[in-house]
């Protein structure tokens, strides 16, 4: 029963990362935009693009998430710091997994440095998230309960 409630708080957690590393790669993505718009932008558009960051953030991170969450669950990792490194990795791996792969010259062709720098921000943000609602109790869930002692007014009463 522990395994199905971690479950349901690994995956909220993980809805609630992906959605702000969206809202970051979106408003990140559009701040020269936005800074020549200035007041113009409709909320509802902005709405509607916050959605599609976090469509494709979810999408592209689900398993690279979830490998980085196996882990910390299969050790028992608690760490804030690791979280923020697993992240990272993550925003890494999705930004690369886009980039075209040369296997001639074994090197990733048309790396944007600015893209490559908020995907794996965004990837930073994500796992603090994720460590905020779930990684700070990661590997609990196999621990089993204690035991309290029975007190001693509770056990039956000496035959005399």
């Amino acid at each position: 029963m522990a395994l199905i409630g971690r479950l349901i708080v690994v995956f909220f957690a993980f809805l609630l990362a992906s959605f702000a590393a969206g809202m970051i790669v979106v408003v990140a993505f559009l701040f020269p935009e936005l800074s020549d718009l200035g007041d113009q932008i409709d909320q509802g558009v902005l709405d509607i693009m916050y959605g599609f960051g976090f469509i494709f953030v979810s999408g592209f991170a689900l398993l690279p998430a979830m490998i980085v969450v196996a882990i910390t669950e299969a050790f028992y990792i608690r760490s804030a710091l690791a979280y923020a490194v697993g992240g990272a990795l993550v925003g890494l791996a999705c930004y690369l997994g886009l980039v075209p792969f040369d296997t001639e010259t074994l090197r990733f062709d048309g790396v944007v440095r600015r893209h490559l720098e908020i995907m794996t921000g965004a990837g930073i943000v994500a796992g603090l998230v994720y460590w905020l609602i779930a990684g700070r109790n990661a590997g609990r869930w196999r621990v089993p309960p204690r035991r309290l002692p029975l007190p001693v007014s509770s056990q039956p009463p000496s035959l005399k």
